[in-house]
């Protein structure tokens, strides 16, 4: 079986970042911080991404079951993911969109955790899309979110952050670190395996930073997807190298059952098909054993996200 462990749909872009709004303007274009960009495909006259394209392209690619999360970039779309959850449970599950530093955000986490069906919560904290750009003082070490891990770690739900680039300030690792120890109850999933990039790798301080990361990976209760991987070496082409060589450091720090395939679709549909995504998949894992390789491409996911 396998499971894209990191996917989205949203009726319509209407997300915000450090800039300001953020909207569709059609044809898979968006309007960021005052300029047009293309986001995803030019699919048609709208900007969204529904569960049926979603599932057709699963089964274009032969992929059984994925997860829903959602972002700042697209914006809150909590009851349209549980929607889509509610009418295909066999093939979706997901996680809720919440931002623990805004106004009044107990009384807006139990609301939005009242619309059960959720398994986990998503904190995108990247500054150039996420939380930590539209709040620039925020830290996820902070004592005023204490609340937050025991809620998730006694309800059961999962933890998904994307911590953004490598030494930017959403890169909070030992804040991550701290969260894990003290909850080892909660589960705690870290997007797209820190984000390694060549240019990061470059610079040995940096790097370190990103091996400092993925190293969370060996506590009990942190896992790593490895979605946008190619988005990060796009300049060379299919079949992406440097993304295979990635994955094989982490697992090689790791483990392999700590790492689990996603795409980042539709986004990440710039930059291949959702098919070469599949084929990909398959071929940066085929150094692993056979059970490693379902490890990573769908049996981590089924375990963490359940």
């Amino acid at each position: 079986m396998i499971v894209d462990a990191h996917s989205h749909v949203f009726p319509r872009i209407h997300g915000q970042n450090g800039a300001g709004p953020i909207r569709g303007t059609g044809y898979g274009r968006a309007l960021i911080g005052g300029q047009e960009v293309q986001v995803t495909l030019p699919m048609g006259e709208g900007l969204a991404y529904s569960p049926e394209q979603l599932l057709a392209n699963l089964d274009w690619g032969g992929v059984e079951k994925a997860v829903l999360l959602q972002g700042p970039m697209y914006g809150e779309c909590n009851r349209y993911a549980l929607d889509a959850i509610e009418r295909y449970p066999d093939r979706l599950v997901g996680a809720a969109y919440f931002d623990p530093w805004m106004d009044d955000s107990r009384q807006t986490f139990e609301s939005t955790m009242a619309l059960s069906g959720f398994c986990a919560v998503k904190l995108e904290c990247s500054v150039p899309s996420g939380l930590c750009g539209i709040h620039p003082e925020a830290q996820l070490g902070s004592s005023e979110l204490a609340w937050l891990w025991q809620e998730l770690e006694s309800r059961g739900l999962v933890l998904v952050l994307d911590l953004g680039g490598i030494g930017s300030r959403s890169y909070q690792t030992e804040a991550v670190r701290t969260i894990a120890v003290r909850h080892p109850g909660l589960t705690v999933v870290i997007a797209h395996l820190g984000q390694p990039r060549p240019e990061a790798e470059s610079e040995p301080d940096l790097w370190r930073l990103w091996e400092e990361q993925v190293d969370l990976g060996l506590l009990p209760n942190v896992w790593f997807d490895c979605a946008s991987l190619i988005a990060f070496v796009e300049e060379e082409g299919y079949p992406f190298p440097s993304a295979a060589r990635y994955l094989r450091l982490a697992v090689e720090r790791i483990g392999a059952h700590k790492v689990m395939w996603g795409t980042d679709q539709p986004g990440t549909l710039l930059h291949s098909t959702y098919k070469q995504y599949v084929q990909l998949a398959k071929s940066h894992t085929a150094f692993l054993s056979a059970r490693e390789q379902a490890q990573v491409l769908g049996e981590t996911a089924l375990h963490v996200y359940g």
